[in-house]
């Protein structure tokens, strides 16, 4: 695996992961009543707490993403 390989794939990671958190979020936003509803019968949790897990999910994952794929693209992209 040369370094042009590696750059091409965590170019298509990053695109593919923030896909993810972009669809992920406009679902939390979009069907927010349904994904309550069902999350607090199904773990017990109260609706002001599943907000803050809902936020604290999407915070985490766009940092894995930027940290994981998106930086090391950025560093290889400069290399090249």
């Amino acid at each position: 695996m040369n370094i042009e390989t590696l750059t091409t794939f965590l170019g298509w990671c990053t695109l593919i992961n923030f896909s993810l958190l972009i669809v992920a979020t406009i679902s939390l936003v979009v069907f927010k009543e349904l994904v309550t509803n069902v999350h607090a019968k199904l773990f017990g949790i109260s609706d002001e707490n599943l907000h803050r897990e809902y936020f604290q999910y999407l915070a985490n994952f766009k940092i894995l993403v930027l940290v994981f794929n998106f930086v090391p693209w950025v560093v290889l992209r400069y290399l090249m």
